[in-house]
């Protein structure tokens, strides 16, 4: 379940919402009507040092990126 809840009540029911999040749920922290962070379960160590590892093979997996495409990237879109 995901609830989003005010920076205002974030702050004032803190620890409640930590006790919901060790529960399972996903709380988003919005700034007016923008969602601006999220609070989710931190998971297990083993689990997170998995994904980690994954992560690092598949970039090392990919050719490497030239500045030249960066800023072609960046720019689409911009004329």
């Amino acid at each position: 379940m995901m609830r989003t809840v005010k920076v205002g009540e974030a702050k004032t029911h803190l620890s409640e919402l930590l006790v919901s999040v060790e529960a399972g749920e996903e709380i988003i922290i919005a700034r007016g009507d923008a969602p601006v962070a999220r609070l989710v379960p931190m998971g297990d160590q083993e689990q997170r040092a998995n994904l980690v590892r994954l992560l690092r093979k598949e970039r090392a997996a990919r050719k490497p990126v030239s500045l030249d495409e960066i800023l072609r990237w960046r720019d689409e879109g911009r004329k």
